[in-house]
């Protein structure tokens, strides 16, 4: 009966599988997707661009904070008047909050007045995944040369209050600015903060 023991530890030293996640200064994982108006979409094809993956569900009253008060929308236009690439990707499961069509989501986006490139529907959560996405919002930005320059919070306040916009930092216009200005981005990794990805 001694061999159970030996055993065992064989079987918790095999290798777990890899799961791969978005780190900063790594690649940010390559996906092919179509977004919501039938147009293909692939990381790979966006390098020499700035990008942003945002994790979005309209029923989440975190995500709600930042477009009732109309901070992501700003976001979104201020940084794709400059060229970036926005990608919101909706991870929800068929079945789970936040799921939506196309149409809805398409709905969803004018009613918001907002304004990504692309809205990705991600329903197996294989973005999600590929990339740890954890909540929402979950904030992705990824460089010119296709590396991953933060991962983690919209801002520095994890609340769903519209006034703790005001003195919260944002460490997506914080990130834009040491990229623009050709400076190491500082905060490269914080904890994001939001409701569950729905997958």
């Amino acid at each position: 009966m001694r061999i159970l023991p030996f055993l065992l530890l064989a079987i918790l030293a095999l290798p777990l599988p890899a799961h791969a996640v978005a780190v900063p200064g790594e690649d940010a994982p390559d996906f092919t997707a179509t977004d919501t108006n039938g147009i293909p979409v692939r990381l790979a094809d966006l390098k020499g661009n700035y990008v942003v993956l945002e994790w979005t569900n309209r029923r989440c009253p975190f995500v709600r904070k930042h477009y009732d008060s109309g901070n992501m929308q700003a976001l979104q236009k201020k940084y794709t008047a400059k060229g970036v690439i926005w990608l919101s990707i909706i991870s929800s499961a068929e079945g789970k909050e936040g799921f939506v069509t196309d149409a809805e989501a398409n709905k969803t986006a004018k009613d918001w007045n907002a304004g990504p490139s692309h809205i990705i529907r991600d329903p197996l959560g294989s973005i999600g995944h590929l990339y740890g996405a954890k909540t929402t919002p979950h904030m992705f930005v990824v460089d010119k040369a296709g590396k991953v320059a933060y991962a983690g919070a919209i801002d520095s306040v994890p609340s769903t209050e519209v006034e703790d916009l005001a003195k919260a930092e944002n460490y997506i216009d914080k990130t834009f600015a040491a990229l623009e200005a050709n400076k190491k981005v500082e905060t490269a990794s914080t904890r994001a903060y939001g409701c569950s990805v729905k997958y």
